[in-house]
């Protein structure tokens, strides 16, 4: 066993090897381990999402709208136009809170004069959120969400209307792409604190079996898809 641990990662690691009576693994059985590591193994994939990029797109599009959420496909010119007409469509207060996020500076949010926008974390009193994706899942119409400064958790749960931007080129396959792609992007051991999937608004049939939605989060979830 090694020394006494010194921090909270090493005290419950100790933890872990003390319940199951053994020390630090070694040799052949620790390599095995790192590789696996290194290169973790696939997991299953789903042949109906394994198209072209503009199918892949399509089919990410039907299934996002068979989860009950909204979408548009708009040019990157008129992504602030479409939000404020969405607001006004659903009789929603021109204002939100939206991410700061460089993803989406180069929009034309200062054209619309009548959009009111603070950007930061979500907060109780918003009623609106705007803010990007690390990636949409053709497969389940699934956004992926990764936590960070530029991306704060609370924008994704607190407003009761989310409006998501997505670009095209992040579109991808399957979750399992969604691994990969996040393994790319940040490197070992640089892991955003929380990832969201978030497949259109909240929802749950836990009372009564009567799909309630809004249970734990938006009611509403609009996806504003552009080209890349």
């Amino acid at each position: 066993m090694s020394e006494a641990p010194t921090t909270a990662r090493a005290q419950i690691l100790n933890g872990i090897r003390r319940s199951l009576r053994r020390g630090e693994i070694t040799g052949e059985q620790r390599e095995a381990v790192e590789e696996r590591l290194a290169r973790p193994p696939l997991g299953p994939t789903v042949a109906r999402a394994q198209l072209a990029q503009p199918e892949k797109v399509a089919l990410f599009c039907q299934w996002a709208e068979a989860n009950n959420a909204t979408v548009a496909r708009v040019a990157a010119s008129d992504v602030a136009a479409e939000v404020v007409s969405y607001l006004a469509r659903n009789n929603l207060p021109a204002r939100a809170a939206m991410a700061p996020s460089p993803q989406l500076a180069d929009y034309d949010w200062d054209g619309q004069k009548m959009l009111s926008l603070r950007r930061g974390r979500g907060e109780a009193a918003d009623q609106v959120s705007i803010t990007g994706a690390f990636a949409g899942i053709a497969e389940t119409g699934t956004l992926v969400m990764a936590s960070g400064p530029e991306h704060p958790v609370t924008l994704n749960l607190l407003p009761d209307t989310h409006i998501v931007v997505v670009r095209e080129s992040d579109i991808v396959s399957g979750y399992e792409d969604v691994w990969t792609r996040l393994r790319q992007r940040y490197g070992k051991d640089r892991m955003p604190r929380t990832i969201n999937t978030l497949t259109g608004p909240s929802r749950t049939g836990d009372i009564e079996q009567a799909m309630e939605l809004g249970a734990h989060g938006p009611r509403r979830m609009h996806i504003v898809v552009v080209p890349t």
